[in-house]
């Protein structure tokens, strides 16, 4: 049931995009002094999800356009800032920042979850 409401699935590509993001913030961490390591991020959820939605609605795998998925993966991006002498472009200072702005992202769609689930609650007469 939770499934096929849009804003429960919107909420849960948050989570995920946010788990996924966590995951390269914390490569980005393990690997600051690696010589000659680039930092990568993926792209804003926003960026990724509205790409989702240009993408033709399916009802099964196969429908329509056979062999592609609901939309584009995110793709990984290379971030631009000044290298250290080793040639390593990861800084400490940013990674910690965007891993705040993760975590509320992730907040916010747990957040929208339950929001979903106590209005669902309330329209079925449970509290």
């Amino acid at each position: 049931m939770f499934e096929k409401l849009e804003l429960v699935r919107m909420a849960q590509a948050m989570a995920v995009h946010a788990g996924a993001r966590q995951a390269e913030i914390a490569r980005n961490v393990a690997n600051a002094d690696t010589p000659g390591f680039k930092a990568r991020d993926l792209p804003p959820f926003a960026e990724v999800y509205d790409a989702s939605q240009d993408a033709l609605r399916r009802t099964r795998p196969g429908h329509l356009l056979s062999g592609e998925t609901d939309g584009p993966a995110p793709v990984l991006r290379t971030q631009r800032g000044a290298a250290a002498p080793n040639g390593n472009t990861v800084s400490l200072e940013t990674e910690m920042v965007k891993s705040v702005e993760v975590g509320q992202q992730h907040e916010m769609a747990l957040g929208i979850y339950r929001s979903a689930a106590s209005v669902l609650r309330t329209s079925l007469g449970r509290r």
